[in-house]
């Protein structure tokens, strides 16, 4: 009896729609995390990208707990002299939602080729409209 090894070949990636309305942010991100690099699958392998596309809508109703809105503070280096630049959690929520989700699965992805790529399949966005309709998205329910 042979084991079985997924390869990229016999790997069939489903597309998934997940709607954030109402969800914690936390919880939401490592839903997506877990989907985008296929841990929930019997098949999954650390070495092959055995995930799912997914897409995100609503990102602008994500809830944030406590008092991060405030507090969270989302910080990355431009790669220029004395360019750490620096915005709370509420202020990049109102301006782009979309970054708050992407920034949550991102830390949560391996970061190395197979995560680069790998986070390619997540598309967020900040309203309930998509243009992946051609895609035929199964909606999902988080916690279910």
């Amino acid at each position: 009896m042979r084991t079985h090894v997924s390869t990229k070949e016999n790997t069939e990636h489903r597309w998934l729609l997940v709607d954030a309305e109402g969800h914690t942010l936390g919880r939401l991100s490592t839903f997506i995390a877990t989907r985008l690099m296929g841990k929930h699958r019997p098949d999954w392998s650390p070495a092959t990208d055995t995930g799912d596309f997914v897409v995100v809508v609503n990102a602008e109703k994500v809830k944030l707990t406590g008092r991060k809105l405030d507090r969270k503070i989302y910080r990355w280096h431009t790669g220029y002299p004395g360019g750490l630049k620096q915005v709370a959690a509420g202020k990049l929520l109102k301006e782009k939602p979309t970054r708050v989700v992407e920034m949550a699965v991102h830390g949560m992805l391996p970061k190395n080729r197979l995560g680069r790529k790998i986070r390619t399949k997540l598309k967020v966005y900040a309203g309930p409209e998509h243009p992946h309709q051609a895609q035929k998205p199964e909606p999902v329910k988080i916690g279910a």
